[in-house]
């Protein structure tokens, strides 16, 4: 998509002529353009409770959602003399959300990726890897008060003819004091397609991980020493 740099920073200019910022005096303006070729706006709006203003890409994103949604594909953001702005760090954070790595933001003397403004940024992705379809399954809330508890016990299975692995989390903590009234299953694991997967299953149940192969033998693959009668360490027979 062609970006007309001239036309967006005289939207900004514009948008930032309607600012609020009568604490500041300082007066912001922003103008993005969309993927579906469409321009937004947005000005800073000051507060008597500083705490509270908002900035010109806040109402820019406000904007973007309230007229259609979509991506923002460039924005330029300019002081009162109508010259590039850079946003600040929580403003980097919306146009990250709203337009990802690949957004261009003007700037002297060329445009920037918002993957250069942001790096290494948080963002969707991060919690797609913690609730998304492919995402470790969560701790149930019910069993959430034994989170770092228990151990957690992975081992083999079949599914279809095919090795796969599974595993359980048990209340007991390995200790020689603990009675039977002490242990029980708290959780069974899903199928996962290998032992990593099922591991980190585990860890993010308790740090106590024990990984049974198909003869039976055990490997630690938790936090610290194997505990005793648990000679080996899972990473090192990968």
């Amino acid at each position: 998509m062609e970006i007309d740099w001239g036309s967006l920073r005289a939207a900004a200019v514009e948008a930032m002529r309607h600012a609020y910022a009568p604490y500041s005096d300082f007066p912001v303006g922003v103008a993005a353009l969309v993927d579906d070729g469409r321009v937004v706006v947005g000005c800073n709006v000051e507060n008597a409770s500083y705490g509270v203003t908002l900035c010109a890409e806040c109402g820019l994103v406000s904007s973007l959602h309230a007229t259609g949604g979509g991506r923002l594909v460039a924005v330029s953001c300019v002081d009162a003399t109508g010259q590039p702005l850079m946003p600040c760090g929580r403003c980097r954070q919306l146009l990250y959300e709203h337009g990802g790595p690949e957004c261009l933001v003007e700037a002297v003397p060329r445009p920037l990726r918002m993957a250069e403004l942001l790096p290494n940024a948080f963002g969707p992705d991060d919690i797609d890897k913690v609730t998304g379809p492919a995402a470790v399954p969560a701790v149930p809330a019910e069993l959430a008060r034994w989170r770092g508890r228990g151990t957690v016990f992975v081992h083999p299975d079949l599914s279809g003819g095919t090795q796969v692995w599974t595993g359980y989390w048990e209340r007991s903590g390995g200790s020689r004091e603990e009675s039977d009234a002490d242990k029980g299953i708290l959780e069974e694991g899903p199928i996962f397609p290998t032992a990593a997967a099922a591991v980190t299953w585990g860890r993010t149940r308790t740090s106590r991980v024990v990984v049974v192969d198909a003869e039976g033998g055990l490997s630690w693959a938790g936090e610290g020493e194997p505990p005793e009668g648990i000679g080996a360490r899972w990473e090192q027979q990968q």
